[in-house]
């Protein structure tokens, strides 16, 4: 039995939440309402829209005729600072997420290690990158190693947070067959978690290298070293042929990692 029988013939307009006209027509006006007063909190000045608009048609300009050689030796400094952070910040963030991913899996582990994983995971997800760089650079000063912290940190969060999601949503029954067969708790995760979850965890890690690189570029702009802060020095200095050319470098290394990823990801499944 197919149950094409049961398929409404005909379209219905969904229930309303508001049946009676008039309160309808006067939610309507409180959303106009609130939309004219919130735009006219906005305080836009005319001069400085049209200078504005000036200063980003001659940045388009630089960005359609890009200058690679004025400054290469700034751009190629910057750019390596940029990889290595982000290759070093990812290697790390997947070499601490793993076993806090594993702690924060209600299915593997007791309530009190959960509680404590899913805290870190947390506290990892709620700040966001530009806020961490702040901090770390008034900490350990302009650099490329407040960069590495800030991407390592949030590559934890990020990758632990879905590790464990994974892990949650695993077979079931291959895992009780491993348990079944008097297998230790760390034999569960070899031959019942990892197998499973392995292709996602390296789907979710090219996944992450990519997002490192963009964020390298930028928390370089408060000071954490890398592209970022070479395109920051471009823009303060209206070089906006030079900063076209590390805007173009930075797409182009984007979309390389984005097609190698993918194909590794086919490769994989």
């Amino acid at each position: 039995m197919t149950g094409a029988g049961h398929y409404p013939r005909h379209w219905r307009r969904p229930p309303q939440i508001l049946t009676h006209r008039g309160w309808r027509l006067a939610l309507q006006l409180a959303i106009l309402a609130y939309l004219v007063l919130a735009f006219g909190t906005v305080e836009v000045n005319g001069s400085r829209v049209v200078e504005g608009l000036e200063r980003g048609a001659r940045f388009v300009q630089g960005f359609l005729q890009p200058d690679f050689t004025s400054r290469w030796s700034d751009i190629r400094q910057g750019l390596i600072e940029s990889l290595t952070m982000t290759l070093t910040a990812t290697v790390v963030g997947i070499l601490v997420s793993v076993p806090i991913g594993i702690g924060a899996s209600r299915n593997l582990v007791p309530p009190p290690v959960y509680l404590v994983c899913r805290s870190i995971i947390a506290v990892s997800r709620s700040l966001q990158e530009i806020i961490i760089a702040i901090f770390l650079v008034a900490m350990f000063g302009f650099g490329p190693f407040a960069g590495f912290v800030t991407l390592a940190f949030a590559s934890i969060g990020f990758l632990a947070k879905l590790l464990a999601d994974d892990i949650e949503e695993i077979d079931a029954s291959q895992a009780e067959a491993i348990r079944a067969t008097g297998a230790s708790w760390w034999q569960l995760i070899h031959y019942a978690v990892q197998p499973q979850v392995m292709p996602r965890l390296i789907g979710l890690s090219l996944y992450r290298l990519d997002i490192n690189f963009r964020e390298s570029a930028v928390i370089g702009i408060v000071g954490a070293g890398g592209i970022g802060a070479t395109l920051n020095t471009a823009i303060d200095r209206y070089e906006y042929d030079s900063a076209g050319a590390i805007l173009l470098i930075v797409i182009a290394i984007v979309m390389l990692v984005e097609y190698s990823s993918s194909h590794l990801r086919k490769y994989l499944q």
